[in-house]
């Protein structure tokens, strides 16, 4: 059982899997929430069901105004200017950063500080005047501070993924990463510069992780792109680098806060097949404020942008803001277990720049059949197709799933689907052979993995000469 709280970023929308992991996430462009007094007001509660509905409402609304974000989202990533030096400061007055905070500012203050917003889209002239291990409000549920954890809980490597982004806004999310995670849990931090062209970002972050390694040896991993990679591939890079047994995988403005650890390590040792998106709150992208966000889960819609979906009635009714919340997407910020990241396919490294990840292992087929969920019959067809799914299929039957090379990964596919897409979905086999994509031409083969339930994974690759034999052979699939 651990505690939630959640928010939304410009480079990744926060989804709740598991909480109580306090985590503060800078927010790009602001919008305004209301604090759900409701659902924490001490003193004469109301009747349950009528609570229950009061705090479902307060809740939807809020979950309206962040879908709103999404449309904002797309304009600011479009309108970015490449360098900080190629942003035009646009009138004082007309810009939304000096409406809470700046007004003590001198002219050329303010002009330094529009000039870098419009850059980075956020407070970056603040930031840099914030001290790195600023204080931060514990805004967990009271019901977090009563939990109890296994005093044996695997190590994790903290990922973090950027592009040209904010120096002061780096080093607070890896400062307040060292100083909010207990030690004996934090092995090393990994940080994937994704090509950036801020010069900031090479000499003075080398010596920031020099320093830091000065103290602790290889402490702080630095993996560098040689050109822009995107989301995607830089997560799987970092996910590379690291060497702990759990993984989480963050962008490169948040910040820690106390007892972010603990639960997440304490859901996946329960469970290594669980993939954990902690909460987070806000930080108001003017002023740095921390604002304090609502429980909500995570779906999408038919143009796969991430919305914030109420949370289950039989969640509300635990009356339980420390329960976990299901969620039937997974945005980019995610804790997971190392192996089994690389069991599931780890991220399609096919998809490009922002706005797959969020969904993509939520509704890749793959997660939901071959991963303990149901039993499952594979047979090969004269059509050279290997099928998942029924015993005797039809042309009407939508449950089978087709073997497909994508991305030189072993994918189950519907097989009508594939079809229609013409995907790599026929394999060359005889009894005893190898089983080769026709296509493509890699092999399904087997490789050791001692993280994997029975030591071995499947894999697309070289054909090495493996083969394999039916054991069981149906000389008819006819009912």
């Amino acid at each position: 059982m651990v505690c939630t709280r959640k928010t939304k970023t410009l480079v990744s929308t926060c989804v709740i899997l598991s909480g109580m992991t306090n985590i503060i996430c800078l927010l790009y462009v602001g919008w305004v929430t209301n604090y759900i007094a409701s659902v924490y007001v001490r003193g004469q509660e109301p009747a349950p069901d009528k609570k229950l509905e009061e705090d479902k409402g307060d809740t939807l609304k809020i979950i309206e105004r962040l879908d709103h974000l999404e449309n904002v989202i797309k304009q600011h990533i479009q309108e970015a200017p490449a360098k900080p030096e190629e942003a035009e400061a646009e009138p004082f007055t007309d810009s939304s950063l000096f409406a809470h905070w700046g007004q003590d500012l001198s002219p050329e203050g303010r002009r330094v500080a529009l000039k870098q917003f419009q850059y980075y889209g956020y407070n970056a002239y603040l930031s840099d005047r914030l001290p790195l291990d600023r204080p931060l409000p514990d805004l967990r549920p009271s019901g977090c501070h009563n939990l109890s954890f296994p005093s044996s809980l695997p190590e994790v490597s903290i990922v973090f993924i950027f592009v040209n982004e904010a120096l002061s806004v780096l080093l607070r999310s890896i400062h307040s990463a060292i100083e909010r995670t207990p030690p004996h849990l934090l092995k090393e931090i990994i940080l994937v510069d994704d090509n950036s062209s801020n010069e900031e970002l090479k000499e003075k972050l080398s010596e920031y992780v020099d320093k830091v390694n000065g103290q602790k040896p290889g402490f702080i991993k630095v993996v560098r792109h040689s050109k822009q990679e995107g989301l995607i591939r830089s997560r799987v890079s970092g996910w590379r680098a690291a060497t702990a047994p759990v993984v989480a995988l963050f962008d490169a403005h948040v910040e820690f806060n106390v007892g972010w650890a603990e639960p997440v390590l304490t859901r996946i040792k329960e469970n290594r097949k669980r993939i954990i998106s902690p909460s987070f709150d806000n930080i108001k992208y003017d002023n740095f404020e921390i604002e304090e966000y609502p429980l909500a889960a995570q779906g999408f819609d038919w143009e796969l942008w991430c919305r914030y979906l109420n949370p289950p009635k039989a969640w509300w009714k635990l009356e339980n803001s420390t329960a976990p919340i299901r969620s039937p997407a997974l945005i980019g910020c995610f804790i997971v277990d190392r192996q089994y990241f690389q069991e599931i396919g780890l991220l399609d490294e096919g998809m490009e720049v922002y706005g797959g990840e969020n969904v993509e292992l939520g509704i890749r087929p793959i997660v939901y059949i071959c991963h303990g969920m149901t039993p499952q019959n594979v047979y090969y067809t004269s059509s050279q197709q290997i099928q998942v799914g029924v015993l005797s299929p039809t042309v009407d039957d939508d449950d089978n799933r087709c073997l497909v090379d994508v991305n030189s990964r072993p994918r189950l596919i519907e097989c009508s689907y594939a079809k229609a897409k013409r995907m790599k979905l026929h394999w060359q086999f005889s009894q005893g052979g190898p089983i080769q994509n026709r296509k493509s031409k890699r092999c399904l083969e087997l490789q050791e993995n001692s993280g994997a339930e029975f030591g071995f994974q499947l894999v697309l690759q070289r054909c090495s000469g493996q083969h394999w034999t039916i054991t069981n052979v149906l000389r008819s699939l006819a009912s």
